[in-house]
């Protein structure tokens, strides 16, 4: 879909590169780009092609992938066999947005995708935030597992997930008339609801017009 976000793998085994594609490919609101398998690659097609997040490893053949990392003017996600602390410091030291270590199942790469996703969301556009808002999009980045089952909902947060259990995806307006409230305090929960984890969003394209959000329950 025309507003998903762009995904490029950089590794230097085509077969990895191409199974992590895969893994992007099945979480919603993400379309990999074909995997490059070098740092030269990587370089030529983050400046023709303009990805939204690349997927970096450490060990390709003609750079170190944390060297290139001075050089990307774009988020970076780091994937990698590489376990030791110094390359681990020194690819947060060096920007890198997230750190996942080889080998990997899709469900821990296609968590760490959601969350960017959802810090991608507060920091859209051009305004002006708050500190609060800063706050919620680091922590977006980095979710604590198990932190959102912990805390309790309040009664608001449990009609709109209410209104939403064991029903298809439901637009903002679908769950404030359920719930008994406006169009604009439903999506103000709905998005601190999918902030947290608990709501996951999806657009649904009609004939004409923008896209609209579609709000579902994740069951977390």
């Amino acid at each position: 879909m025309a507003n998903d976000l762009t995904v490029l793998i950089v590794d230097d085994d085509f077969h990895v590169g191409r199974l992590h594609a895969s893994y992007v490919d099945q979480v919603p609101g993400f379309k990999a780009l074909p995997p490059v398998g070098s740092a030269a690659l990587a370089m030529r097609a983050v400046h023709s092609q303009s990805p939204d997040l690349v997927l970096l490893d450490v060990f390709l053949p003609d750079a170190l992938g944390l060297d290139l990392l001075r050089s990307l003017d774009v988020d970076v996600m780091m994937l990698t066999a590489a376990a030791d602390a110094a390359s681990i410091r020194r690819a947060v030291r060096r920007g890198a947005i997230g750190y996942l270590i080889k080998p990997f199942g899709p469900e821990a790469l296609a968590a760490r995708l959601k969350a960017y996703a959802r810090y991608r969301r507060l920091l859209t556009g051009t305004t002006t935030v708050t500190q609060e808002v800063v706050e919620r999009a680091l922590a977006a980045l980095h979710p604590v597992e198990g932190a959102s089952a912990g805390r309790t909902r309040s009664a608001t947060e449990a009609a709109v997930l209410a209104a939403l259990a064991g029903a298809g995806p439901q637009s903002a307006a679908d769950v404030a008339q359920v719930v008994g409230v406006s169009r604009a305090t439903a999506q103000r929960y709905l998005s601190a609801l999918a902030d947290d984890g608990a709501v996951e969003i999806n657009l649904r394209y009609g004939s004409t017009g923008r896209p609209e959000h579609r709000y579902g329950a994740t069951g977390r």
